[in-house]
């Protein structure tokens, strides 16, 4: 989530950079050198939808919305070098191939289905 006054960039660096570095045991070094690797590949983001989500937690008088934001790694050299590990707030973080049939919470499953085309991917609605 976002914290107070900060910007969504900023928290969208800060939670990859928490999972990423979760279970490393790093020197001040390597945490710099990692953070300058993040750093590097979140520089150019593309927000593929923002707005209200549908969510179980909306009510009349509030509502969740989201910005969502595609930081694409085409050949693999910036972002999925990091193996992650669970942070304080994500239990079960890990890599998968996006895949239609991914049980994922809420609004999640239609912001894949947004980057799936942006990019030209394989993306079916039809359930296996």
């Amino acid at each position: 989530m976002v914290d107070p006054g900060e910007e969504v960039s900023a928290t969208l660096k800060r939670e990859f950079s928490e999972e990423a570095m979760a279970s490393l045991d790093a020197s001040e070094d390597e945490v710099a050198k990692i953070r300058s690797q993040v750093n590097s590949a979140f520089s150019n983001g593309l927000e593929v939808y923002r707005g209200y989500v549908d969510d179980p937690r909306n009510t009349d008088n509030a509502w969740m919305e989201t910005v969502a934001v595609n930081f694409h790694d085409e050949d693999g050299s910036g972002l999925a070098k990091f193996k992650l590990s669970a942070g304080d707030d994500a239990a079960a973080v890990r890599w998968v191939d996006v895949d239609p049939n991914l049980e994922l919470y809420a609004s999640h499953r239609s912001f894949l289905e947004l980057t799936a085309n942006l990019h030209g991917a394989f993306w079916s609605n039809g359930k296996r």
